[in-house]
């Protein structure tokens, strides 16, 4: 049976692309490839009419964010850093807090959300990566966070989101030299759990996350949210959790699905009840 073709919301998106497909699935692609997909003004308020859209799609199962090009995303357009010499720290502080927050909304999406990094991660760019549930690089792929190499203090929550990653040894190593790391190195560190090497990265990256939205959306949902901000302080806490969440799940038909396909060895039909 040949694949539905994904279908385009209604949104007035500049810089960025939304594509919906009929399994649950979603994906964003940051496009404007001749300039590595730097986050513009035009682009971020796109980003931020996106999520809106997604948060309000009730059957949203899984969200995969990528690049166009050869990059995923080369950071924050700083060419107004230049141009306003005379802005006060307080101006340049409420405007750097309305960029952060606009794309770290997309922590806000309670369906795993999937990186996709086809080619560069760089400073803002890869804080959105982080910012992800889960990060997959393609072959060569280079990312980094050379904030200080630029004179600049990381920015857009790196000092929380990079630690919490890959530990706080590496983080003060990246943060610190600004060096970037190549895909091998990203994947040793555990910036990336998988490098797809099969010719296919784009076709690759989207099977993983169709692979993810069809599994039971109130299970994964509830595991997301377990998960937040590093997971649970200690062991009970977690035994706490676990025993008002398991119940839950346990009371949906997805479980009952869940188990007939194991014994009837087939794939389960997950509708979210």
């Amino acid at each position: 049976m040949a694949t539905p073709l994904p279908h385009t919301p209604d949104l007035p998106l500049t810089h960025l692309r939304l594509e919906r497909h009929d399994d649950g699935v979603a994906v964003l692609t940051l496009d404007q490839p001749e300039r590595r997909n730097a986050m513009s003004t035009e682009m971020t308020a796109s980003w931020q009419a996106a999520l809106a859209h997604l948060e309000g799609d009730d059957g949203l199962r899984a969200v995969l964010v990528t690049g166009a090009g050869s990059a995923f995303c080369s950071g924050g357009d700083t060419t107004w850093l230049a141009s306003e010499p005379d802005a006060s720290v307080d101006d340049l502080r409420t405007r750097m807090m309305g960029f952060y927050r606009a794309w770290l909304g997309v922590r806000r999406l309670e369906v795993p959300v999937v990186a996709a990094i086809n080619g560069p991660a760089i400073g803002a760019g890869l804080a959105l990566a982080l910012a992800c549930d889960v990060r997959v690089a393609a072959p060569g792929a280079r990312m980094g966070v050379p904030f200080t190499a630029l004179g600049l203090h990381p920015g857009m929550g790196t000092t929380h989101l990079l630690p919490d990653v890959v530990g706080h040894a590496a983080a003060r190593d990246l943060l610190l030299t600004g060096r970037l790391v190549a895909d091998d190195e990203a994947l040793r560190l555990g910036l990336v759990t998988q490098v797809l090497d099969d010719g296919d990265f784009a076709a690759s990256a989207l099977a993983l996350v169709r692979g993810i939205a069809a599994t039971a959306p109130v299970a994964a949902r509830l595991t997301k949210l377990a998960l937040a901000r590093g997971g649970h302080s200690d062991l009970e806490a977690a035994l706490q959790w676990e025993g008002l969440a398991q119940p839950v799940t346990l009371a949906t038909a997805d479980l009952a699905e869940g188990l007939a396909a194991a014994r009837e060895r087939r794939r389960p039909r997950f509708t979210g009840r």
